[in-house]
Formats: C-alpha cells, sequence, structure tokens
C-alpha cells in the first residue's frame, strides 16, 4: 500500500523564495526544501508544513507503509491557472507512483480549497491543517469569521442593519444634523433590537398561523375576537374622551383614573366578547368544557367592577364626580326614599358585587364540570357493570354447593388454599 503525502501551496510561495519548480518530490529533496524556505523566509508558516509533511510520513513509515511525499505548488498568477497547474502535477504524481491514498497537509483556508481536486483523483485519509501556535487566535479568528460569512441569516441580521446605518447617517447627518440623526438612528437600533430579543417575529408568525387555522377551521372566537377588538377601540376611545374633558389638572394620576373609569365598561364588554367566543368553540367541540373557560366571564365582570369601584372612588375623592343619588323607588311591597351613597359605600358596594359574582362563577363552574364528570363516570358503570355482575354470578355460583360449579384451581397457590379452606379433612368427615 502506498500512500502520498502531499503538501499543497496554492500561491507558490515555495517556488517564488526559492526558485525552485515543483513538485518536489522525496525525502530528501523536501527536508533540503525546508531549508532553503527557511533561510529565505524564517517567519514563514510554510516551513512548519513542509516540517510536518516529514513528520507524517516518518510516521506512516514506522508503521511499515510505502510513503511518497511531494510538495505541489499552484501558480500565482491566477486562482484558476494555479488551480490547473495542482491538477497536472498531481496527475504527474499518481502516473508515476500510483500511490492508494493520499494525505494532503495545507497550512491555510486557501491551500484547503484544492482538497477537492486531490480528492477527485485519488482516496484522501486525513487532511492536516498546520496552525502555528504564535499565530493561534489569529488564525481561529479568521475560520469564525470564515462561518459567520458564510451564514445567510447571520448576515442578513447583522450585516444588513450596520450596512443601512452607513448609509442612512450621513443623509441624516446633513439634513438634520449629526446629534438627531445619532438619536434616529439609535433609536431604529433599539428597536429592533427589542424586536429581536422579545421573539416578536416568532410569535407575529404564530399569530399568523392561529388566525389562519381559526379561519379555514370556521371557528366562533374569529368573529368574536374581531367583535372584541372593536369594543377595544371604543373604550380606548371613549376613555380618552372622557380625559380631554378634564380641566386643567397637574400630573396624570387624574387622567389615568378618569381613563380607567370611562374605559373600562367597554373593555370588560371587549373581555367577555372574546371569552364567551371561546367558551361557544369548547361546547361545540367534542372535548369538555374546561373550568377555566367557564370561571372566565366572571373573572372579567368582577374585575370590571373593582377598577370601576376603585377608579369612581378616587375621582370623587379629588372632586371630579359627583356622589352617586339613589332616587325614591316603590315596587310592590319594596320602596325606599331618595338617599346620596357615599364614596366609601359606593366602593364597598362595587367590591362586594366582584366577590359574590367571582364565587358564583367558581361555583357554577365547578358544578357543571363535576356534572360531565359524573356522566363520564357513570357511562364507565354502565360499561363494567355487567362484567361485574358476572363476577359477583360467579362467585354465587362457586359458593353455592348446588350450582355444581367446579372452582378454578389452575393456580397452585388458589388450589392450596381453597383445599385447606373449603374441602373437609379426612378426621372431620370421620366425626
Amino acid at each position: 500500500m502506498t500512500t502520498l503525502v502531499v503538501c499543497l501551496d496554492r500561491t507558490d510561495d515555495v517556488g517564488r523564495k526559492t526558485g525552485l519548480r515543483s513538485p518536489v518530490v522525496g525525502w530528501e529533496a523536501v527536508r533540503a526544501l525546508v531549508t532553503d524556505v527557511g533561510l529565505a523566509d524564517p517567519e514563514d508558516s510554510g516551513v512548519n508544513t513542509l516540517l510536518e509533511s516529514l513528520r507524517v510520513a516518518q510516521d506512516l513509515r514506522d508503521e511499515n507503509e510505502e510513503v511518497v511525499v511531494a510538495v505541489v505548488s499552484g501558480d500565482h498568477e491566477s486562482m484558476v491557472s494555479a488551480d490547473r497547474a495542482v491538477a497536472e502535477q498531481l496527475d504527474d504524481l499518481i502516473a508515476d507512483y500510483d500511490p492508494d491514498s493520499a494525505v494532503v497537509v495545507t497550512d491555510s483556508a486557501e491551500d484547503e480549497r484544492l482538497i477537492p481536486i486531490v480528492e477527485s483523483r485519488v482516496q484522501v485519509d486525513s487532511v492536516d491543517r498546520v496552525v502555528v501556535r504564535q499565530a493561534r487566535d489569529i488564525e481561529s479568528t479568521y475560520y469564525l469569521l470564515k462561518q459567520f460569512l458564510a451564514d445567510e441569516e447571520l448576515r442578513q441580521t447583522i450585516l444588513v442593519p450596520i450596512g443601512l446605518t452607513l448609509l442612512v447617517f450621513p443623509l441624516l447627518a446633513t439634513t438634520v444634523g449629526p446629534a438627531e440623526g445619532a438619536a434616529a438612528i439609535t433609536t431604529v437600533i433599539g428597536l429592533f433590537l427589542l424586536y429581536k430579543g422579545f421573539n416578536i417575529d416568532e410569535r407575529l408568525t404564530r399569530l399568523a398561523r392561529g388566525t389562519r387555522e381559526s379561519l379555514y377551521s370556521g371557528q366562533v372566537s374569529v368573529v368574536t375576537y374581531v367583535v372584541a377588538a372593536g369594543l377595544t377601540f371604543v373604550g380606548l376611545f371613549v376613555g380618552a374622551l372622557g380625559v380631554s374633558g378634564l380641566e386643567d389638572t397637574s400630573g396624570i394620576v387624574i387622567p389615568a383614573t378618569r381613563f380607567a373609569f370611562d374605559s373600562v365598561p367597554w373593555l370588560a364588554m371587549a373581555a367577555l366578547t372574546a371569552s364567551a367566543g371561546r367558551l361557544l368553540d369548547e361546547a361545540i367541540g367534542d372535548d369538555p368544557i374546561r373550568t377555566s373557560f367557564l370561571n372566565l366571564p366572571f373573572i372579567v365582570v368582577a374585575v370590571g367592577l373593582v377598577v370601576r369601584g376603585f377608579s369612581a372612588y378616587f375621582l370623587e375623592q379629588q372632586g371630579q364626580m359627583e356622589s352617586f343619588v339613589v332616587p325614591a323607588n316603590e315596587f310592590l311591597i319594596f320602596s325606599n326614599e331618595r338617599f346620596v351613597m357615599g364614596a366609601g359605600e359606593r366602593l364597598a358596594l362595587y367590591v362586594v358585587t366582584a366577590i359574590v359574582i367571582s364565587l358564583v362563577g367558581a361555583q357554577i363552574a365547578a358544578s357543571l364540570s363535576g356534572s360531565s364528570g359524573e356522566d363520564e363516570r357513570s357511562d364507565g358503570g354502565s360499561d363494567a357493570g355487567p362484567q361485574d355482575g358476572a363476577t359477583a354470578d360467579g362467585e354465587s355460583a362457586a359458593a353455592t354447593p348446588d350450582s355444581g360449579a367446579v372452582p378454578d384451581r389452575s393456580d397452585p397457590e388458589l388450589t392450596d388454599g381453597g383445599a385447606a379452606a373449603g374441602a373437609d379433612s379426612p378426621a372431620d368427615r370421620d366425626r
């Protein structure tokens, strides 16, 4: 078995520094070439590559293999001519020595481009890349950058924003000023980083996919979600109108409270509409309705009442809202006189009502989920009833002497136990 240990030099550094023509074949010839290249340029990494080729050849000879060590160089004029020159030299080596396999030794990514040419002519068993220890960090950085530039997604994510920034900043600096341009670019970069950091693109993709599936499946919640979105916009608009109607007030507490007071009924209706659509989808489906969907409408109403009550309390305390007046009413035998409800009393009424509604919702959800569970258990019991009855009848038949049933004695433990428990001993029969 003949192994070709070939040292690749695509840019013909060896020929330019020593004046020798490649290929250089043989142990002594390559060994002399090491001295010539080292004297010409001691800092060249090609010296280490040549020494590595000799070391690999020596190791293979120690394993009783026939080794041919050679140095193949290209052409520094153009890459095409360099690759063709390497191909011709490899053809000559293969024709002269007929190797069974090859071990390729390189020292750079540029030389590794020649590996497919070697593989197309002879089997390559190993590729040995020599990295000089002093330049290991620089070489590793080069390969990391090369791998980074090969990844299309990373290029689009990092290089495209940097390129746009370098193009847009001069335009903004000349039109609106350097400070404004830098502020605008920084804002855009910050938004982009937040967009990527919170995976908003994936969230939007999942939302679009879910919406498309809901439309194709004909779910009721699609319509209710659209209605809920409309009610939400109405609530925001009504809240904004309430804030605009306020007199000049300092701070943001009173406007925010007024906005919450005016918008919370519409927002609560939007949440109720969305939860009702989801509840209808669950009811139409084959699976039993989950307790969370049953309890959600009551929780929405309770939270809306609490927010409405606290916002009304704060507005009344600040003099932005009049006290609630209960008019005189008569209904059958019930009647009441006109009275004014204070801020604390109205807040207590809202809170108590919210607690009662939440408790009623929890009770209704628990009762409905319990009834569905009982229905499932009753169905299972009807299916298992005949088997239990059959078992009971079998036991009664086995226990009754007149039935003539023979107990199963396939199990030795049951047989022994049955004999000990059910059969009479000879002494008992004698008695």
